[in-house]
């Protein structure tokens, strides 16, 4: 990104001059932590005056009215309490050559400055800093401390200090062709390098443009340039000083950026606030563009991965809820035929009902013939329950996928940043994924980051393996059923008792037994006022059927398609 420079600057200035003084403060947003706006009015106008200290992106210019989302930037309020109905009465440079202004504010023009706001243009040291009068800092846009620079921190109640002088030659119209050749001919080597290096206030994108305006190659050796060439070169060195001297720009494109001397042009522009307005707001755009389609595209991917994880494994289960009939088929073949069965006996081979041909059927030795039947029928429940449980599920994220799908299509369809409705497309999109759960607010991201930290909850394991937590206190509960609940848990409460919320963690698709949710119903009538109570009623529901009450109190919940269960705390040994 090309940097605002030491002509840039001055050319936008010599503008803000002529065109916005004296003028009357009347309103300071911060739109991002690099940037605010300041709103100014004229007897003839008003219009909002962008300044920031973004470190690509620092500079000084008229700029679009701010959004009407809220403020809550501390450094735009202070400004604003300061500066608040004060007249800006003068923009100037804080000495020759150097990219600080120093913006006054008085009561009323023609009375001296009660306030200086210097804007500092210097890279990844750009700042904003207010001082009263007598120069001592009242509030700055970046702070530094002692640690940070030792050279020069920046403090509330400190004296600003001016950063640090220039150290090299710095260009002057009264210079000779004769001493300025000599001086960046001294040592040989490529023009443009030698220029920088030679004199102070030269950027690498003006340097570029007096070249071009020269018709000289950037890596021409300087005992490689005629004579000709160098009185080229210092003609246009002399306009470049002269333009500074009169304050006389022109404002244009050109091929790789911008300039202010018309070099290179390839369109002009009316000012050079339009034109840094303009060019700095597409480039940030682009950079916000690139960052976040980049983001939701990497995200989508990875939620559409794990989600067609879920449906494969989910196919999966289906096909082999298929075999369920087979189950049937031999329960019933065992059945029919108990008297071929034999104490011991590892397998059976019977006839089918249909086509008689031979069904090998194994068996559990330790189980008589009507045992290994239910066992079979068993096998057959099951896996008839776990496809009741899974065509939902499978259905869901089925439908899952094709929504994210066409989120997809549609950011694959916004490819390149054009104009400002390229970012805004896309921030509608990041928008509605926010919405829609999948991505989260970075306004509330820091919020009750401390609540993640809960994880002392109190574990068992059901009959069957499945791990039950509870909420030891308010809090748990809360982190527990807002945020630790997944969608195939299982969420038990005593009903209408105080006590502890409890969490069946269940994998996707399964069906607990029985004996799994009774013991769930006991912890929670456990965990519950009704302890001393032979019996207690317990509710059991999915997580996303549980709700807080607006303005609820922590633990405090409400819940809907719920099943009832008696839990039987006597049975529960606590550990």
């Amino acid at each position: 990104m090309q940097p605002v420079d030491f002509t840039t600057l001055t050319s936008a200035c010599s503008e803000l001059r002529a065109y916005w003084l004296p003028s009357r403060l009347e309103q300071v947003y911060q739109r991002d932590r690099y940037t605010i706006s300041i709103a100014l009015r004229t007897l003839k106008q008003r219009g909002w005056l962008e300044i920031s200290w973004h470190p690509q992106a620092a500079r000084i210019c008229i700029g679009d009215p701010p959004p009407r989302s809220p403020d809550t930037f501390t450094f735009s309020q202070q400004l604003v309490h300061q500066l608040g109905g004060l007249a800006l009465i003068a923009i100037e440079a804080i000495a020759p050559w150097e990219r600080a202004i120093d913006l006054q504010f008085a009561r009323r023009p023609g009375e001296s400055a009660l306030y200086h706001l210097y804007v500092e243009i210097m890279g990844k040291y750009s700042n904003a800093i207010l001082t009263d009068a007598n120069n001592f800092i009242i509030t700055a846009a970046h702070q530094v401390s002692e640690q940070q620079s030792s050279v020069r921190p920046i403090q509330t109640g400190q004296l600003y200090e001016f950063p640090p002088k220039l150290t090299g030659p710095v260009p002057s119209l009264s210079e000779s062709q004769a001493r300025w050749q000599e001086r960046v001919s001294l040592v040989p080597g490529a023009i443009k390098r030698q220029l920088i290096k030679s004199y102070s206030g030269l950027s690498a994108s003006l340097v570029d443009s007096l070249l071009l305006a020269a018709s000289i190659a950037p890596e021409t050796t300087t005992d490689q340039l005629s004579s000709q060439d160098w009185q080229k070169l210092f003609e246009c060195w002399q306009e470049w000083l002269q333009a500074l001297n009169v304050g006389k720009f022109q404002p244009a494109w050109t091929a790789t950026g911008y300039t202010v001397m018309g070099w290179g042009a390839v369109a002009l522009v009316k000012d050079t606030q339009s034109l840094l307005n303009k060019y700095y707001t597409d480039q940030l755009n682009q950079q916000v563009f690139a960052q976040l389609r980049h983001q939701l595209s990497q995200k989508l991917q990875n939620i559409l991965t794990k989600l067609k994880i879920k449906a494969q494994a989910f196919t999966t289960r289906l096909q082999q809820s298929d075999q369920a009939d087979d189950y049937r088929q031999k329960a019933d073949l065992l059945m029919a035929n108990l008297q071929n069965w034999q104490a011991g006996m590892q397998e059976i081979t019977l006839p089918d009902f249909e086509t008689g041909e031979p069904v090998a059927i194994a068996l559990q030795p330790d189980k008589n013939g009507v045992q290994n039947a239910q066992n079979f029928y068993k096998q057959h429940q099951k896996l008839k329950r776990a496809r009741l449980a899974v065509e939902p599920l499978l259905l869901e994220v089925q439908s899952e996928i094709d929504y994210l799908e066409q989120v997809e299509a549609a950011i694959a369809q916004i490819e390149n940043y054009e104009t400002a409705e390229d970012l805004q497309a896309l921030e509608e999109i990041r928008d509605e994924l926010i919405g829609q759960k999948y991505l989260e607010d970075p306004q509330y991201r820091d919020r009750n980051t401390n609540e993640t930290a809960i994880t002392n909850f109190r574990r068992y394991r059901t009959p069957n393996g499945w791990e039950i937590l509870i909420g030891r206190n308010n809090r748990q509960n809360d982190q527990l059923t807002f945020r630790v609940a997944g969608d195939y848990d299982l969420w038990f409460h005593a009903q209408e008792i105080p006590g502890s919320h409890i969490l069946m963690r269940l994998e996707a698709g399964t069906v607990p037994d029985t004996d799994d949710l009774q013991y769930a119903a006991n912890l929670a009538a456990y965990y519950s006022r009704a302890r001393q109570s032979d019996q207690v009623p317990v509710v059991y529901t999915q997580p996303k059927y549980v709700y807080k009450p607006k303005g609820a109190k922590p633990g405090i919940a409400i819940y809907k398609q719920e099943r009832i269960l008696w839990g039987k705390p006597q049975l529960v040994n606590s550990h």
